[in-house]
């Protein structure tokens, strides 16, 4: 390779900030550590109060590079912001395979969640006093059919500016197919790219950080492949975090989380960023 060539900027992003206050603390630490540029907020989590918050802007600021989004979710064991939200389980959005059913058998309404997408813009605009830089998705709830054009269409209006997440990878074919969670990302993301094209949203270019979760997988391995043929704005999307009882309460990704941390916050990693000549810029 060329060591005269640029380090491509990338988005390290770390889901799930407001999940729980152990995941919080997991994520300041790394953006302070210069280790993360991104993290996506769940405005419907249990951590978002004044302080959760207030640490996240106080160690944004000091990392200005640092881009903020919403997580958009709409999956359980959340509930809604929303009134006359359905369908609903227990009083909880439906468990994501649901969702996702749902979705592709026609069955949900897109103005009820065009309703709660928006008011999850405007919550997170309301704790932060500026909408969102980027908006994502809790389970990649905004590749679903029904649910795509009701997210892009709330971002067009409430944050027109900001870019949104798509899950397609930088790699070829015959590789997509070895990982099938994966490879259904990048199906959905092929439709939700050409919606987003029509709609005038601003979309990355490729998307890396999928992997099964209840594996043992070693993340630094992982990340070494997540790497590979990125083009610079890609996003690289990773969970890490410190468990405590209210995340083992509300997600079965727990002590994978740790791990992220551990090899995030070492020497490693930015061993392995200028090997791959990308950077978080």
């Amino acid at each position: 390779m060329n060591g005269t060539a640029q380090p491509a900027p990338i988005w390290l992003c770390a889901d799930d900030y407001g999940i729980s206050h152990g995941v919080n603390r997991a994520i300041c630490d790394l953006i302070a550590r210069g280790r993360l540029n991104a993290t996506s907020v769940m405005v419907v989590g249990p951590a978002v109060g004044r302080d959760e918050i207030s640490a996240l802007h106080s160690v944004v600021e000091a990392s200005p590079r640092c881009a903020i989004g919403l997580h958009a979710t709409l999956t359980a064991p959340f509930r809604p912001l929303s009134m006359h939200f359905s369908p609903l389980d227990g009083g909880l959005f439906p468990p994501f395979p649901k969702l996702l059913r749902a979705g592709l058998l026609g069955q949900l309404d897109p103005e009820i969640i065009h309703t709660e997408l928006k008011l999850q813009l405007a919550t997170f605009a309301g704790m932060f006093g500026r909408v969102p830089d980027f908006v994502d998705g809790h389970q990649h709830v905004q590749l679903y059919p029904t649910v795509r054009d009701a997210f892009l269409g709330a971002v067009k209006e409430l944050a027109p500016k900001a870019w949104v997440r798509q899950a397609g990878r930088a790699m070829p074919f015959l590789q997509r197919l070895a990982t099938p969670k994966a490879l259904l990302l990048d199906l959905l993301s092929a439709q939700f790219r050409a919606r987003a094209a029509r709609a005038g949203v601003t979309v990355n270019p490729a998307f890396a950080g999928a992997y099964d979760f209840s594996g043992k997988a070693d993340f630094g391995v992982l990340m070494r492949g997540f790497l590979d043929r990125l083009p610079a704005q890609s996003v690289v999307m990773c969970h890490p975090g410190f468990v405590d009882e209210q995340l083992l309460s509300l997600d079965p990704l727990t002590y994978q989380r740790e791990h992220e941390h551990a090899y995030l916050a070492g020497e490693q990693f930015p061993a392995l960023l200028a090997e791959k000549q990308v950077t978080l810029g």
